[in-house]
């Protein structure tokens, strides 16, 4: 049994994870990936179910959504979405929002 103990130079698989994904640039990636996932819980289900493809791209949230009048009332409450986008990536992973 003493042979499976941890020793210093271990370290926590998710840290092993965290730092690889950093060293290939790739966890901005997997945030963009939770912000997407999580578009439900931040703008509710009404927006939601109209939003039909959500990307983003340099810095853009680009949304497509299959209501023109859900589309102009997001248009006015652009900064809202870049901020609860932002927050729940814990750092400015966009800067604008582009409607299609």
């Amino acid at each position: 049994m003493s042979d499976l103990k941890r020793t210093a130079n271990e370290s926590p698989l998710k840290d092993v994870i965290d730092r690889w994904l950093k060293a290939y640039g790739l966890d901005g990636k997997m945030k963009e990936l939770d912000v997407i996932k999580a578009w439900p819980d931040m703008m509710g289900t009404a927006v939601a179910h109209r939003t039909r493809e959500i990307t983003i791209r340099n810095r853009t949230l680009y949304l497509k959504m299959d209501s023109s009048v859900m589309r102009e009332e997001l248009t006015h409450g652009k900064q809202i979405i870049i901020q609860r986008v932002n927050e729940k990536a814990g750092f400015e992973i966009i800067y604008d929002v582009w409607f299609g």
